[in-house]
């Protein structure tokens, strides 16, 4: 009996060549992935308890969080075990990457952030604003520069290296924590605090009488923050936040984390 003819093998060769590569080129891509953003095998994630942006415990104590919920879709995606890391401010999240400690989380994409980590696209803008608590005086933004007002901020923050310059004659005090900043204001050490609106939302959840004013003083720019080095997972990071925006993933992670004050993504 005669063998197929040549050009009948070599069609069954090339389709079973491209077959294998189907086959193993898809994992060995995402293999390669999961070792750049996950050297360890392990996707360790920077969280810091307070703010929806990163993370906060609902009723039944289970956490959410913009940082805590997609840095787990990001391990799945990624077929990587995770490691919740916890910190009690971004600042010291950012160090943590810088230093290689720590391989992701999102925060506020700065130009002087961007010279420690290197950002995806934005995920999410958010607005920034201030949070008085019951009875004060001050009741809207004009309200605030005068001698004597105290501003809280926290410690390593954006809001800290920024307004300073927007306000000459009030007193800007940083506080470790936004937890610290909860008992500053009943010790009367501060008047305000400034930071992004998430946060002053579930501040002000724990403060009867308190309030947000009106307006806000300008907007966070949300991306996902991986140590410098990394830069070649960056298309995968920016296909991945895409694929969370496009899909509603990203909408159902702020319902549940009650993130409050967001925007769709933006650049100034």
């Amino acid at each position: 009996m005669r063998t197929a003819s040549h050009p009948a093998r070599f069609a069954r060769t090339a389709l079973l060549a491209c077959a294998i590569i189907g086959a193993l080129g898809a994992p060995a891509r995402a293999d390669g992935e999961a070792k750049l953003l996950a050297p360890s095998g392990t996707l360790r994630v920077g969280v810091y308890p307070g703010s929806p942006t990163s993370m906060v415990s609902d009723a039944a104590g289970k956490p959410h969080g913009l940082a805590y919920d997609l840095g787990g879709e990001l391990a799945k995606r990624l077929g990587v075990a995770i490691d919740y890391v916890r910190f009690q401010r971004v600042a010291d999240i950012v160090t943590a990457i810088h230093d290689g400690k720590i391989d992701f989380t999102v925060t506020n994409a700065t130009p002087a952030r961007a010279n420690e980590v290197s950002f995806s696209q934005p995920v999410l803008s958010i607005e920034l604003g201030y949070l008085v608590p019951a009875n004060s005086p001050i009741g809207k933004a004009e309200d605030i520069d005068k001698p004597g007002v105290k501003i809280g901020v926290t410690k390593g923050s954006t809001s800290e290296r920024t307004l300073p310059a927007k306000f000459r004659n009030a007193t800007i005090v940083p506080a470790e924590s936004v937890k610290v900043a909860i008992a500053m204001f009943g010790r009367g050490e501060i008047d305000l605090y400034a930071t992004n609106k998430p946060t002053l939302f579930e501040m002000s959840d724990q403060m009867p009488g308190a309030k947000i004013l009106d307006g806000n003083w300008g907007l966070e720019h949300m991306a996902i923050a991986i140590p410098k080095g990394r830069e070649d997972a960056l298309p995968l990071l920016n296909r991945f936040v895409t694929d969370e925006q496009s899909s509603g993933a990203l909408d159902a992670i702020q319902q549940q984390a009650g993130l409050r004050g967001a925007a769709k993504a933006t650049r100034e």
